[in-house]
């Protein structure tokens, strides 16, 4: 009987040990998936903000339908910006790069704060970009894929 009971201990130990392994895993990928949604949320959040400033004339401190001189400070964003550079500003959620401003758009680059290369004071690890054009804005769909303007086929 004392041999049966040792078994059944050595069994359920093993058990409730993959049952946290799984856990833990699950637990990783929904945080990841998370940071994911929470990064692609500021993008879109910072493509908006970037559109009202641009229609907004010159005199009410807006961009006069022009991306050349656009940087964090010209809207509202949820996070810290960089007080020597402008063009960078990060959150709990990543790093984000302005950069490509012309007249007609500008691209925003997203650095994952879940990224095992993430440092939060530097460009790396996994990213998102945006790309805000006057009136539209497209995001990259996948982790590490440059944004690109859907085709569609009729």
């Amino acid at each position: 009987m004392g041999q049966q009971q040792l078994l059944l201990v050595i069994l359920v130990t093993i058990i409730v040990g993959i049952a946290t392994v799984v856990a833990i895993n699950i637990f990783g990928t929904s945080a990841e998936q998370a940071n994911q949604d929470a990064v692609r949320q500021d993008l879109a959040q910072i493509g908006t903000a970037a559109q009202g400033w641009v229609i907004k004339p010159a005199l009410l401190g807006g961009g006069n339908n022009e991306f050349d001189d656009i940087d964090f400070r010209k809207f509202t964003f949820p996070g810290q910006i960089d007080a020597s550079n402008p063009l960078v500003a990060s959150n709990l959620n990543g790093y984000y790069v302005i950069s490509d401003r012309g007249n007609d758009s500008f691209k925003v680059t997203a650095y994952l704060a879940s990224s095992d290369d993430y440092t939060g004071t530097s460009a790396a690890g996994d990213w998102f970009e945006i790309v805000v054009e006057r009136g539209e804005m497209f995001m990259s769909a996948v982790v590490n894929e440059p944004a690109v303007e859907e085709e569609v086929v009729e």
